[in-house]
């Protein structure tokens, strides 16, 4: 079969059930009360904390480092996920809690049949697809063989060394604030990554809340990075949660997806770094 676009558009949501390989994931940040107050019918809740990074030391990785490959196997199995499967994510935050981290985890391990509900959450209700409080049973799997991850990454070494450089760029996807270091609501430190360009992810989305439509958001990225080679860009946020949301629009509008500095300002901070502060 010909390649899933990675964004479903809500409305195309009722065909869902009819297919038994369908595996629909809540990734809702923080929100697994309101989860088991109200989800979508089938979908089964990943932990940001728990399932999809491998929290430790901040200074050693950021807030959310990526799990080992066994630790995500193991999420798999109990995901009842397969190779055969067709992941159907979704959070309560426009894609930009868990939802896009999970389908860049995805991709990264070449699972390709996997796709965001484009608006999360409340839009897939107001297209009316059923929710419930029930608790899901997932079906019983053996365990998702993970040997790499493949897409490309970068990290805080080569953050530091090619920051300043003309022919890479650094994005920082955080809100404007937090870039120029006038507000911190997560991390110890206030500011931004020196030579690092500001491209909030909340600009992928339009006033409803939906991703812009892929030409849009190919002529955006494409004018940002017009002189720069793809594999010399980098993207991060606060943790690898966030950056992943523009890793996931810029695939939307079929570029080529970017490196994914998953440590991010949480770990650039914590290691006495020179740092750009508050911009006055």
């Amino acid at each position: 079969m010909s390649k899933l676009r990675p964004i479903i558009k809500p409305e195309d949501l009722t065909w869902l059930n009819q297919d038994d390989e369908i595996v629909i994931v809540d990734a809702s940040a923080g929100s697994k009360a309101r989860y088991d107050e109200q989800h979508l019918a089938g979908a089964l809740f990943v932990d940001v904390n728990e399932d999809l990074a491998n929290v430790g030391d901040f200074a050693a990785g950021g807030r959310h480092p990526l799990p080992t490959f066994n630790q995500f196997a193991d999420v798999l199995q109990k995901l009842g996920i397969t190779k055969n499967s067709h992941v159907i994510v979704y959070d309560d935050k426009n894609g930009s809690n868990a939802a896009a981290r999970l389908w860049w985890m995805l991709r990264a391990i070449e699972h390709d049949k996997v796709q965001v509900i484009d608006g999360g959450f409340q839009a897939a209700i107001k297209a009316g697809f059923p929710t419930t409080n029930k608790v899901e049973i997932p079906k019983s799997v053996d365990k998702y063989e993970i040997k790499a991850w493949n897409l490309p990454l970068s990290n805080i070494d080569e953050v530091e060394k090619i920051a300043k450089t003309d022919d890479h760029i650094v994005v920082d996807v955080r809100d404007a604030n937090r870039f120029a270091g006038l507000t911190e609501p997560i991390d110890t430190i206030a500011g931004h990554i020196p030579g690092a360009i500001n491209i909030p992810f909340t600009e992928n989305l339009d006033e409803n809340g939906s991703f812009l439509a892929p030409e849009i958001l190919k002529e955006k990225y494409t004018q940002a990075f017009a002189s720069i080679e793809p594999d010399n860009i980098i993207i991060h946020c606060g943790s690898g949660i966030t950056a992943c949301h523009t890793l996931l629009a810029m695939d939307y509008a079929g570029l080529p997806v970017p490196k994914l500095y998953v440590g991010s300002w949480s770990e650039w901070s914590r290691n006495n770094k020179e740092m750009v502060l508050a911009i006055n």
